[in-house]
């Protein structure tokens, strides 16, 4: 009562949320879940009935990762004990994820535990790794991800993109098996070769490109526009080699991302301000032949507010192409241009 705690949430699995104040305006939630024992899983997702369990054993044995299925159980304020059934203390020593029990069992009762897998070793760093067995078990278990609502799919997939290692990420899905059942067109480009502009196949080019903006701390859009922007060009590509063609690529591109955007539930501001980024990220810029009227033409399409984003963008794919500079002088020039005309009427509204 001190603390000024109350019940947050609580759901019909016997989770309660309990929010604790951090200050005057926001609180910290704290999830109280009591014993379960779950039965089958019917439809690969949720539990067709929920048990309460009297022993935190019986709990444990239905968690998803040993790393996840450790206790403490608290005797007082200086003594405590560690409950280690599955050994997860020596899976997080040695920077592993292990399914808890049987692998096929556990993601059978929930297919989203494969991509689970495949987050953690991500967003954990690069020296975890999945577990010999329970990655065979996702390789052989992938079609299971069907079952997943697009929700779900699309909340994993926001915490991959949000980490450093985002790219490895995507690749572990696509070796996996699983990228095929979440952004399918992206295999579409997996082993399908440029021109004599690009060094790495459309897959590889916007794995590239979504490194550099993870590594560089991009924001969410910009880095989820690298990892999708040049998504048109296998239906775009005519010809073979170094004289290859993609033309209108982005604008394919463009209808793709908003295709697959609105596929995982994404909120429409996302869709809109994405789908932009990659329509426009081919945008054309020659500091002697472009002018003030063209830099506008281009802020008017794209809005002042992403302009940053459309930049950092072009970045990305820059270095995604194999290019040695991420900023050359053109884009430095665009940004003293944009800068200079930032201010002028763009709109009928301005």
């Amino acid at each position: 009562s001190d603390l000024k705690v109350k019940t947050f949430y609580e759901n019909t699995f016997g989770t309660v949320g309990i929010a604790f104040p951090k200050n005057d305006e926001t609180f910290e939630v704290i999830e109280i879940t009591t014993y379960r024992s779950e039965t089958t899983y019917s439809d690969g997702r949720h539990p067709d009935k929920v048990v309460w369990s009297k022993t935190i054993e019986e709990d444990l044995k239905r968690r998803d990762f040993t790393v996840n299925s450790i206790a403490i159980s608290l005797k007082n304020r200086s003594e405590y004990e560690i409950l280690d059934m599955f050994e997860g203390k020596n899976d997080l020593k040695m920077k592993i994820i292990r399914a808890v029990g049987n692998s096929r069992e556990r993601f059978n009762e929930d297919a989203l535990r494969m991509m689970r897998a495949i987050r953690l070793s991500t967003t954990l760093g690069n020296d975890w790794i999945i577990e010999k067995e329970t990655e065979k078990a996702i390789k052989e278990n992938s079609q299971l991800l069907e079952r997943i609502s697009k929700e779900r799919l699309r909340d994993e997939i926001i915490k991959i993109i949000n980490s450093p290692n985002a790219a490895v990420g995507i690749e572990s899905l696509r070796k996996n098996g699983l990228l095929k059942y979440i952004i399918p067109e992206l295999e579409e480009g997996y082993e399908v070769g440029q021109n004599k502009h690009h060094i790495y196949s459309c897959y590889r080019h916007n794995l590239e490109s979504l490194n550099y903006a993870a590594q560089k701390g991009f924001n969410f859009h910009v880095k989820l526009a690298a990892l999708l922007h040049d998504i048109g060009k296998p239906a775009t590509k005519r010809g073979d080699g170094p004289s290859a063609t993609f033309y209108n690529h982005e604008i394919v591109g463009a209808k793709m991302t908003e295709k697959i955007l609105n596929r995982l539930k994404f909120p429409k501001k996302d869709v809109i301000k994405i789908t932009a980024l990659v329509r426009y990220h081919l945008f054309y810029y020659n500091v002697d032949e472009v002018g003030e009227s063209s830099v506008r033409r281009l802020i008017k399409n794209i809005g002042l507010e992403n302009v940053e984003d459309l930049l950092e963008l072009r970045m990305a794919d820059r270095i995604g192409s194999g290019c040695p500079k991420a900023e050359p002088y053109e884009l430095r020039h665009l940004k003293y241009m944009i800068e200079k005309v930032s201010k002028d009427p763009v709109s009928a509204k301005m």
